[in-house]
């Protein structure tokens, strides 16, 4: 029939010769073959058995979602505490028993791309889902089968299971199943595998709904490496250009022409396994295009591991400071030309003048770029000991605001926190000024928000806390923002004085405020932030990049604030608005400072 979808498809089908299934046990040895593979793995989820499945970028560990007892199993193994696992569910209508679906987020489930969407849950996703699938957290990270192995075997099954990524943590998914053996050792209890290779890892992509619009947070299998087109009223450039990204969420990407050509998902260049992995993508991407790059753009940050790789190639190397190419991207997602009123906000990246910059806002024109503003600075007591602990980055708030009296301040949560020997040692660092750099952070300000407020002091993953205020401020409706000031510096720069704020939320927190108020009120006065400074710089563009840009209440607000006051706006949707999108934005950079050179 030619209107049928396989009529000209001509894959190895046969069942003698064609890929087969086997499922292994822990050693290799083959339990069962085809038919039989497929009954006795699924019959080994519903025993609560930790089952890698090989699938089309990689190994999925999986487990039955609803029973506690295997999922926190998994997650002892796996060694991942408290981050979200995602689920593959049998169908729609069984995601929709446990989320709620909006007509788009129906279309993204359901699209060729089937990414992971972050959907909210209802009251029966709640009570039916282990709670360790997603502890403290009203979201959950929904898929459909993808693959003809998916969806046999959740035909099979009937229903949802948890598919994360066949890795322990912070590794790049096995892709061979030998390799799996050896690496998911201790983890998995067996291994449906079938004989089809894997040519490169490839990770699920990750979409939220923000603002009406689907927002890729992770970009990779379906999304990748699908280029983005630079408008043709930006500067040409013949030369073929290699960036490496940052180097956490890393991707690199490709520029030949117009075309930028963005890899899947590599992850944090913490291991050997991840280097690895991401030398191997720069290979394949030479291979797979046929393009030999002539220049590198990388971080300006020296001990990246992906900057320290672009300056062993002995090519032309091209630095283009973090928050820049954050802005960068977005102006290239939307085909933007400057000026624009660039919002950087994230965690951390290495700033120009020796700090860790995060709360930014940077003037980008076709002649480069101004840092005309950024929050008020406070150290971070034990440096990046900081990130897992909120409560260091509290008690650096503290100290810059009321110096050596918020020692005193036993009745908030942080400080309660602090065992005396730790307190003491932290106490020096912040009079001395030693292991205690200066930060402007936002992602650091939520930080200590949510320590502030007793959410977390201690962290197990990357922005956990964050998350967790902007969960918190769902759950009131207040308008009303706190209060900030503006100081206009003698050199033209704005400096955010978020003292004002943290007046009030103390006197909030002391008075026995709902916890959630003052998360939305904190929200808001971030919104009206970017609305005020904004007012000042008076250019039309605005872009939102960073981290920071994944909050929905914070995007969706700053969005509707910046275009009521009469602002284009924009944020991410086809890039990651964290890390993931600076490959793109140092690939544009580069270029408009290549044309500027010619110039």
């Amino acid at each position: 029939n030619p209107l049928d979808r396989r009529f000209h498809a001509q894959p190895n089908a046969c069942p003698k010769c064609g890929p087969h299934l086997e499922l292994w046990d822990p050693t290799g040895r083959v339990l069962a073959e085809r038919d039989e593979a497929l009954r006795r793995a699924a019959q080994a989820i519903r025993e609560g058995q930790i089952v890698a499945v090989k699938g089309l970028g990689g190994f999925h560990l999986v487990v039955d979602a609803r029973e506690e007892a295997a999922v926190q199993g998994l997650r002892e193994r796996k060694r991942r505490e408290e981050k979200p696992f995602a689920l593959m569910y049998p169908s729609l209508e069984c995601v929709k028993a446990h989320c709620e679906v909006s007509e788009l987020e129906e279309r993204l489930l359901t699209s060729p791309e089937a990414p992971i969407v972050l959907l909210r849950r209802t009251e029966r996703g709640f009570a039916e889902i282990a709670p360790a699938v997603a502890p403290n957290n009203p979201y959950l990270g929904v898929m459909l089968p993808y693959t003809p192995l998916h969806h046999l075997l959740m035909a099979e099954l009937g229903f949802p299971i948890v598919a994360t990524s066949g890795n322990l943590s912070d590794e790049p998914i096995c892709t061979d199943e030998r390799e799996a053996l050896e690496r998911l050792r201790g983890i998995a209890d067996l291994f449906l595998v079938h004989n089809r290779p894997i040519a490169r890892h490839v990770d699920d992509s990750v979409v939220r709904v923000l603002g009406g619009r689907a927002v890729i947070l992770r970009r990779a299998r379906g999304y990748a490496p699908l280029p983005i087109t630079l408008p043709s009223s930006w500067p040409s450039e013949r030369r073929i250009m290699l960036a490496v990204g940052g180097h956490l969420k890393n991707t690199i990407a490709l520029a030949a022409g117009r075309d930028v050509f963005i890899s899947q998902h590599i992850g944090d260049l913490d291991t050997s396994q991840a280097r690895r992995a991401f030398r191997k993508v720069i290979r394949d991407f030479q291979t797979l295009y046929e393009r030999e790059p002539e220049t590198i753009v990388c971080d300006a940050h020296p001990d990246y591991a992906s900057t320290q790789h672009a300056r062993a190639l002995g090519l032309p190397v091209i630095e283009v400071q973090h928050h820049l190419a954050h802005v960068w991207a977005c102006l290239a997602e939307h085909g933007l030309e400057p000026p624009a009123l660039g919002v950087a906000w994230d965690g951390t990246g290495y700033g120009l003048d020796g700090t860790v910059w995060g709360g930014e806002f940077l003037v980008v024109t076709a002649e480069g770029f101004k840092r005309v503003g950024h929050f008020r600075t406070f150290r971070l007591p034990g440096g990046e000991a900081a990130i897992q602990e909120p409560r260091r980055a509290a008690l650096g708030l503290l100290f810059e605001l009321f110096g050596e009296r918020a020692f005193e301040m036993s009745d908030l949560a942080p400080l309660r926190a602090f065992s005396p020997q730790e307190f003491s040692i932290l106490q020096k660092m912040l009079k001395r000024g030693v292991n205690a750099p200066i930060t402007s952070s936002v992602g650091r300000l939520f930080d200590a928000v949510a320590s502030l407020l007793g959410l977390y002091q201690r962290t197990s993953f990357e922005g956990q806390a964050a998350m967790a205020l902007e969960f918190t401020a769902e759950g009131a409706q207040t308008d009303e923002p706190y209060p900030f000031a503006i100081i206009d510096c003698s050199s033209g720069r704005r400096v955010v004085d978020w003292g004002p704020m943290i007046q009030r939320i103390l006197q909030d927190v002391r008075q026995g405020v709902p916890v959630a108020e003052i998360a939305r009120a904190f929200h808001n006065v971030l919104a009206e932030i970017i609305v005020a400074i904004a007012e000042r710089i008076e250019l039309e563009q605005v872009v939102l990049s960073g981290g920071c840009f994944q909050n929905k209440l914070l995007t969706e607000r700053a969005l509707q604030r910046l275009r009521a006051e009469g602002f284009q706006a924009y944020s991410h949707e086809r890039v990651p608005p964290n890390d993931g999108g600076i490959s793109l934005g140092q690939i544009a950079a580069a270029r408009w400072k290549m044309a500027k050179a010619k110039e």
